[in-house]
């Protein structure tokens, strides 16, 4: 009879640890203060509604869900990443694809419903000015960036082709919608490339991370720069004399992907459900600035207008915005940055 009771008792907490391990999820981001935010925002009422447990992890980007997806030993449920970098990984078979009778992400910004990848913030690569230099009639185009007679000064641009190219092309006289029909080709990336030549005898510096575009302005090492809204927002506070415009910036984002394999692959697809609702991405701004990628989430009352008027999704600042094509990423990028890493070592 004991033996009896022992095994029932086993078998009753084999079952309930499945029952556990079947609403547990596993959760990976970039740390620091942007995990901290999601965890704010989505994930820890995520983890409280649904009545599951989100283990969170930190990781080292697609390569990671690469090597797990090639060994056969994914880990991860669900990864934060970057659109472009999101694009590559599905063109190489190593994510899911999303169910949208699932995710309902009707009323998201159209760019951001990847096939593969649905959106989690939004984000914009904008041209920023020191404003001892210029006061507040900075630049407010591509071509105004370039027009060294009349904007005249130090700049900083990016050292890698990711939101390089399209200002460049931009600044050449190619209207937004034709920016990735142009790029389509290796003449038009070599035109993109000639015109960042012209512009290179002002470029000071060639930034390699958000962190220093924000620090170059915060000093006044340089005048004018590309760079992350939220990364001049951060350094506003900081104090540094910088603006920016959203007029023809690039509209990009970052998504939450389900790598292919994943050990709870319809749970985690909830998941993605749940987080992808207004009053999740309504949250967001308070924690960092970037905006929601679900437009309905401005209409619930929680974001201020005031808080609005300086998110990159906002419709009026969506507006003014060219949304980067994943298409053009998947298809290109590798050709486009070889092309760009040899024009910067000329």
């Amino acid at each position: 009879m004991k033996l009896k009771t022992t095994l029932t008792l086993a078998a009753s907490l084999m079952a309930t640890t499945a029952i556990a391990q079947d609403k547990q999820i596993t959760v990976a981001s970039w740390g620091g203060s942007y995990q901290e935010a999601q965890s704010k925002a989505l994930f820890e009422p995520a983890e409280a509604n649904m009545g599951i447990k989100i283990k969170q992890e930190s990781y080292g980007g697609m390569s990671d869900v690469r090597l797990q997806v090639q060994t056969g030993q994914v880990t991860l449920d669900v990864v934060s990443s970057g659109s472009g970098s999101a694009a590559r990984a599905a063109a190489e078979g190593l994510l899911e694809e999303i169910d949208y009778s699932v995710v309902d992400a009707s009323s998201f910004i159209p760019s951001t419903r990847g096939s593969h990848c649905v959106g989690g913030d939004v984000f914009s690569t904008v041209y920023a000015w020191n404003t001892d230099t210029y006061g507040e009639d900075g630049p407010q185009s591509w071509a105004d960036f370039w027009d060294v007679e009349k904007f005249p000064g130090k700049r900083a641009y990016r050292n890698k082709v990711a939101g390089a190219l399209e200002p460049a092309i931009m600044a050449d006289g190619v209207a937004p919608e034709d920016v990735y029909e142009v790029l389509s080709s290796e003449e038009g990336i070599e035109r993109a490339l000639n015109k960042i030549r012209e512009l290179r005898p002002h470029i000071d510096v060639f930034w390699s991370s958000g962190a220093q575009h924000a620090q170059l302005m915060k000093d006044g090492e340089v005048d004018m720069t590309t760079g992350w809204n939220g990364r001049f927002d951060n350094a506003a506070k900081d104090g540094a004399q910088v603006m920016y415009s959203f007029n023809q910036a690039l509209l990009d984002y970052d998504c939450f992907a389900i790598p292919k394999g994943a050990p709870n692959k319809d749970l985690a697809m909830e998941f993605l459900a749940e987080i992808s609702k207004p009053e999740y991405q309504d949250d967001l701004p308070k924690y960092i600035t970037y905006g929601p990628t679900n437009l309905a989430a401005y209409e619930t009352g929680v974001i201020s207008a005031e808080v609005a008027a300086g998110l990159p999704s906002s419709p009026d600042n969506a507006a003014m915005q060219m949304p980067v094509s994943l298409e053009w990423y998947a298809e290109w990028e590798t050709i486009a940055a070889e092309m760009y890493a040899e024009m910067l070592t000329e």
